[in-house]
């Protein structure tokens, strides 16, 4: 016999699937046709299942006092499909709660709450036009790049992807680059349909039409011949991180700017968004997006260092092995990634510590850092000693960073 409590929870956890399903559709529509993408306290909940977007919700009880449940902010989900927007990322849990449970609404209904909220994206503004981009390399990152870019395919996407460069291949080459796409050991099988068409060297994904160009250096290419114009050149192959040899893509017809997928030399800017975006400047032509290290570290040192200040401190990176290493122990111009990747932990060297202070330079000096490889294929972890001007304890950290 079902009791009074299995019952209740029964019927709420119907409710919540009910509202997440009939999220969905709005959400996907928001997305294709107008370019909106919806979060929820930062949670993407575009191409999100109902339970990603029930687990997206449940989240907020980590950040706010109150829970914030889907009957809540469905209303506001479905009021945007209803308003004439230019493209942008909304984050609707944010939005429904400031209206719930902080005086947002002050009168004012849902609809006059999202205009007001809203009004520098209502009824259009200025639509900036789509981004011709470039992928030079297809590794591990050019991969995920692609499947990122893909996902965001549609009429209203302001970054299309027209291109990847690879050096020349042999046989059969383009289905196998379409099957490390389609199929990733670590990530799992790409979300949709992907085929090719050979005669025009092509790879098609989910309405994405990419065309694959094999040559061995950008002074090769000329962009304009395959209708790309004004492109951002992704460069994830590793091979040049200097103003000089990232410049070469810059002298191919149809490119625009250079975007690199690893810490830059030179005065090249590190950008890590969300702590120094805002030094782009229309004229920079050149940037990096540093490391993944990096972009893990310098949101939490910005965070750390505005609120108690650090004197110095030490990074310590215990990272995945990588495809610089070997399988097996052989011969490595770094001795210590001669050894197989799979079986040893591997002391190395980092960046990071470096490149944090080309992101914040009042850092600059204070930090330290290594690297440890160890026989994991994904997944790292940074373990940062600092030592801060203002005291504090676990407790007053921990909730800083979380609110």
């Amino acid at each position: 016999m079902t009791s009074h409590l299995e019952e209740k929870y029964q019927t709420s956890w119907q409710e919540r699937q009910t509202f997440a399903e009939n999220m969905q559709p709005i959400i996907g529509q928001l997305f294709r046709n107008k370019g909106i993408e919806i979060s929820v306290y930062g949670r993407p909940l575009v191409n999100a299942s109902a339970i990603d977007i029930i687990k997206a919700h449940k989240s907020v009880a980590l950040h706010e006092e109150s829970k914030l449940r889907l009957r809540e902010s469905f209303p506001f989900v479905e009021a945007l499909s209803k308003m004439e927007l230019a493209p942008a990322r909304i984050d609707v849990g944010k939005l429904a709660y400031r209206y719930l449970f902080c005086g947002g609404a002050n009168g004012l209904s849902i609809e006059q709450y999202l205009e007001k909220e809203l009004a520098d994206i209502v009824k259009g503004g200025q639509e900036q036009p789509s981004q011709d981009v470039v992928l030079y390399g297809f590794g591990r990152i050019g991969r995920l790049l692609a499947r990122l870019l893909i996902e965001r395919a549609g009429p209203s996407a302001k970054m299309n992807l027209r291109a990847i460069v690879i050096r020349p291949g042999k046989g059969d080459d383009l289905e196998k680059r379409a099957s490390l796409l389609r199929r990733d050991s670590v990530h799992g099988a790409f979300n949709g349909s992907i085929t090719i068409d050979k005669e025009n060297n092509v790879i098609k994904a989910n309405g994405a039409f990419i065309k694959v160009i094999y040559a061995k250096s950008p002074s090769e290419i000329d962009y304009t011949e395959y209708g790309i114009n004004n492109a951002l050149v992704v460069d994830n192959t590793g091979i040049w991180s200097d103003r000089e040899g990232l410049g070469q893509h810059l002298q191919s017809k149809g490119v625009s700017k250079v975007l690199l997928t690893a810490p830059a030399k030179d005065d090249i800017k590190n950008i890590v968004y969300g702590v120094n975006h805002d030094m782009i400047l229309p004229e920079d032509r050149i940037v990096s997006a540093a490391s993944c290290t990096t972009n893990a570290i310098t949101p939490v040192l910005k965070a750390v260092n505005d609120k108690f200040g650090i004197r110095n401190g030490h990074v310590e990176t215990i990272h995945s092995y990588t495809n610089d290493q070997n399988l097996i122990d052989n011969y490595h111009k770094a001795p210590r990634r001669g050894r197989s990747a799979p079986l040893n932990m591997v002391i190395s060297t980092t960046g990071a510590a470096k490149a944090v202070s080309k992101a914040l330079p009042e850092l600059k000096g204070l930090l330290t850092g290594n690297a440890i490889r160890v026989p994991t294929p994904n997944v790292s972890m940074a373990i940062m000693n600092l030592n801060l001007k203002e005291a504090t304890d676990k407790e007053g950290l921990n909730d800083y960073l979380r609110y």
